[in-house]
C-alpha cells in the first residue's frame, strides 16, 4: 500500500479488536457483535461502538436520546451482561514473536459462531476471547447536534442508518433502537490487561480534531460481521479519503460493512494517528445508498470519556492519564474548505429550484451540466466556499439542446470569482489513475463541497477521440457539473454528468458515474476566450451519432447494416 500506510497499518493491526455481548446463561438468546479500537494495552481499554448495549439497558433504548444523556454508568446495563473482547497479535505479544520465527503460523480453526469448513488460513493466530467489564456508555453532545441538524430536517430525505438494507425485514423497534445509538461508543476494561506490565501505556495516538483536512486518505480497519469468523474478517481494511465534516461529525467513501462498527480509521499525516471511530458503516438516502461511512471524530470522544471518568469513578484518574495521546497540530481549516487546492475550483449553482455543481474555468465563467442550469439566459446564483463564502449572480450563456448527448450548460458571472486557482486542463487520460470528484452532493451548501474518491476506470473514444470518462468516485444526486481531478496532479479531467440507474429495479450505483471530458470543452472554451465567439459550444449539439449511442449506453455498431432489399 505504500510507504505513508506503514505507519497506519500497524496502528491498524495492533488496535483493531472485535467486542462481543451476550446474556450469562442464555446462549440461545444469541449475541452481539461490532468492532473496537484498543486504547491502552496494560491496563487493556478498548473502545467499541456502543449500540451491542442496547439489548441491556435496564431502562431500554430511551435512555439514550435523554436530554441531557451524555454518557451512562456500566451499571446502567443488566447484570447478565457478558463482555469478550479477541484482537490479533502484535510483536510484543507471546503469539506476535512466534509468528515472527515461524512466518504462515495460523489459526488452526475458525472462531465463529457457525459450523462450517475450515477458512482459508490468513497467517496470524488470534488471541482467545478475553472477558470484559462495562466502564461507561458515552456520546459526543457536538456529533449528535450536527446529526440532528444535517440528517433531521427534511422527512423528504429519508435517511436511515441500519444496518440492514432497505427493503429487508427489520422491525421498527429495532431501526429505532439502531438510531438512537447512533453516535454512542462504550469503553470497556478488559481484565487481565492485554499484554504483559512493560507495554503499559495508550496504543494508538490521535489526531486532533481539524488536523486531517478534506481530501486527506484515510485507512479505516473493521471487522465485517463483527464475531462471525475472525480468522478471515477481523481488522479488514479499506481505504478512501475525508471525504466531508461538520464540527466531530465526519464523512469518508473508505466502504464498510455490517460489523465494522466501532473499528478505528486512521490517517496517512499524523503518521498512523487515529482519526475517528466508525459511526454507521451503510446509509441509505431516499432509499438510495449513498456509498458514504458516517465517522466521529476520536478526539472529542476521548475528552468525553475523559470527562465522563472524572465524574463517575473520582479514583478513575489513573485511566484517564492513560487514554490516547493527541498528536499533530489542528490546521486551523475551516469545515468548508475542501482541503487540496485545485478542489477550490468547485462551486455550488442554483437556478430557480434547481440546484448542483459546477467548476470555475475562469474568474467570471463556469460549467455545469444543462440539466442544472437547462434555459439560456436564465438567472444563477453561484455560491463559492473558497477562500470565504460568496455568492455571485450570473447568466446561462449557453446550454445544450436536449438531443445533444453532450450535458453542459456554461454560465457568464457579474463579478469575478477572487481567490480561486482556475484548473489546469489535462491534455491526456490514464486508465487507472486516481482520480477525484467535487461536488455538493448530498448536503448541498450545508457542510461545503464533499469529495470522493476513485480511479479512471474506463476511456470511452470514437474515432480514438475522448468523449466518455467512466470513473469508480461515489457521485450523488448534487454532484451533476462538479469537476473530476487526477489526484496526483490536481489537473482538470472533465464535468461530471451523471451515475448509474438500474431502469429494472430503479436501483442507483454511486461508484459508476460517467463525465464529459474537459478535452472536448477545450476547443470551445479557447475560442470563446479569444473572440467572446460562442460558436465553438453550438458545435457540441452537431456531435455524431456514434457518440450520442455511447451516451445512450449502447454499442456502436462495427459498421452500417445492410439493406435487405
Amino acid at each position: 500500500m505504500g510507504r505513508q500506510w506503514g505507519p497506519s497499518l500497524r496502528a491498524a493491526e495492533q488496535s483493531g479488536c472485535v467486542v462481543s455481548a451476550s446474556r450469562a446463561g442464555q446462549p440461545e438468546a444469541g449475541s452481539w457483535s461490532c468492532s473496537g479500537v484498543i486504547l491502552s494495552r496494560s491496563p487493556g481499554l478498548v473502545l467499541c461502538h456502543g449500540g451491542i448495549f442496547t439489548p441491556f439497558l435496564r431502562a431500554g433504548s430511551g435512555a439514550l436520546t435523554a436530554a441531557s444523556a451524555a454518557f451512562l454508568p456500566g451499571d446502567s446495563c443488566g447484570d447478565d451482561l457478558r463482555l469478550h473482547v479477541q484482537w490479533g497479535p502484535t510483536a510484543a505479544s507471546p503469539a506476535g514473536r512466534a509468528e515472527q520465527e515461524r512466518p504462515g503460523l495460523c489459526t488452526p480453526r475458525c472462531a465463529g459462531p457457525e459450523p462450517g469448513p475450515a477458512p482459508r488460513p490468513r497467517g496470524r493466530p488470534l488471541q482467545p476471547p478475553r472477558a470484559a467489564e462495562l466502564l461507561l456508555l458515552l456520546s459526543c453532545p457536538t456529533f449528535r447536534a450536527h446529526f440532528a441538524r444535517l440528517f433531521g430536517g427534511d422527512a423528504a430525505d429519508q435517511w436511515r442508518f441500519a444496518s440492514a438494507a432497505p427493503d429487508d425485514e427489520v422491525s421498527e423497534d429495532e431501526e429505532e433502537d439502531q438510531l438512537r445509538a447512533l453516535g454512542w461508543f462504550a469503553l470497556l476494561r478488559v481484565r487481565p490487561g492485554l499484554e504483559a506490565a512493560e507495554e503499559r501505556g495508550p496504543a494508538v495516538a490521535v489526531a486532533p480534531l481539524g488536523a486531517v483536512p478534506k481530501g486527506a486518505p484515510l485507512l479505516a480497519c473493521g471487522s465485517p460481521f463483527g464475531a462471525f469468523c475472525p480468522d478471515i474478517f477481523l481488522n479488514t481494511l479499506s481505504r478512501g479519503v475525508l471525504s466531508n465534516a461538520a464540527g466531530p461529525l465526519l464523512l469518508t467513501d473508505a466502504r464498510c460493512l455490517p460489523g465494522t462498527e466501532g473499528g478505528g480509521v486512521f490517517a496517512a499525516r499524523p503518521a498512523g494517528a487515529l482519526v475517528a471511530l466508525v459511526a454507521a458503516p451503510l446509509c441509505w438516502k431516499a432509499r438510495e445508498w449513498v456509498g458514504l461511512t458516517l465517522l466521529c471524530a476520536a478526539a472529542p470522544l476521548l475528552r468525553a470519556a475523559r470527562a465522563a471518568l472524572a465524574h463517575l469513578r473520582p479514583r478513575a484518574a489513573d485511566l484517564a492519564a492513560l487514554m490516547p495521546p493527541e498528536v499533530g497540530v489542528p490546521r486551523g481549516l475551516s469545515l468548508r474548505e475542501p482541503g487540496p487546492p485545485w478542489a477550490a475550483a468547485a462551486v455550488l449553482v442554483e437556478c430557480g429550484a434547481v440546484w448542483g455543481s459546477g467548476v470555475a474555468v475562469e474568474p467570471r465563467l463556469v460549467v455545469t451540466c444543462r440539466h442544472v442550469a437547462p434555459r439560456e439566459a436564465a438567472r444563477v446564483l453561484v455560491h463559492s466556499t473558497i477562500p470565504k463564502s460568496v455568492a455571485i449572480w450570473g447568466c446561462v450563456l449557453f446550454a445544450t439542446q436536449e438531443t445533444s448527448p453532450y450535458d453542459i450548460a456554461v454560465v457568464s458571472l457579474e463579478e469575478d470569482l477572487d481567490g480561486i486557482p482556475m484548473p489546469v486542463p489535462t491534455e491526456h487520460f490514464h486508465e487507472g489513475e486516481a482520480v477525484s470528484v467535487v461536488g455538493f452532493g448530498i448536503f448541498g451548501q450545508a457542510c461545503g463541497p464533499s469529495v470522493t474518491s476513485g480511479i479512471l476506470s474506463a476511456v470511452v473514444q470514437v474515432d480514438n477521440t475522448p468523449v466518455m470518462l467512466q470513473t469508480t468516485c461515489a457521485v450523488h444526486g448534487g454532484s451533476s457539473g462538479g469537476p473530476l481531478f487526477s489526484t496526483h496532479s490536481g489537473d482538470l479531467l472533465g464535468i461530471v454528468a451523471s451515475n448509474t440507474r438500474d431502469n429494472n429495479t430503479g436501483a442507483t450505483y454511486p461508484h459508476l458515474n460517467f463525465s464529459i471530458p474537459i478535452t472536448v470543452l477545450q476547443p470551445a472554451l479557447q475560442r470563446y476566450r479569444q473572440s467572446g465567439d460562442l460558436g465553438g459550444f453550438h458545435e457540441l449539439d452537431r456531435a455524431a451519432e456514434p457518440v450520442s449511442v455511447v451516451w445512450r449506453l449502447q454499442r456502436p455498431l462495427p459498421e452500417a447494416p445492410r439493406s435487405k432489399l
